[in-house]
């Protein structure tokens, strides 16, 4: 039996807070969570439900080019969302590229700014 009870927060790395903002709150409507002490170095934190999302400003030691086009291929965050259809609207809206799950399943697969491979599974 494990003492493990719930996943608390996901962290990302980004090379620019104030563009990864605006992907994060513009294109996915996510707020911000204010809370956030001053660490030391840029970033910020977003709600995602009931948890949270942490982005990190701080040196990427993984290519940021070169990464499979499909999220699915790569390291990535998945996340539930009521509507793939709004999302999808929104993306496009955006002119963020995106990819189907391949699973047969109502999902999809984008990028942010820094080339994080999100998945948007649909409850």
């Amino acid at each position: 039996m494990s003492n493990i009870t719930a996943l608390d927060h996901v962290s990302l790395l980004v090379s620019d807070t104030r563009q990864a903002l605006a992907f994060y709150q513009q294109v996915l409507g996510l707020m911000v969570d204010e809370t956030r002490p001053d660490l030391g170095y840029p970033g910020a934190w977003l709600q995602l439900g009931d948890r949270q999302l942490h982005l990190l400003e701080l040196p990427n030691p993984d290519p940021v080019v070169g990464r499979p086009t499909h999220g699915g291929r790569d390291r990535h965050l998945a996340v539930r969302v009521q509507s793939l259809d709004t999302l999808i609207a929104s993306l496009e809206q955006h002119g963020i590229d995106f990819t189907l799950s391949r699973s047969g399943r109502r999902a999809l697969f984008c990028r942010d700014p820094d080339a994080n491979a999100l998945e948007f599974i649909e409850q």
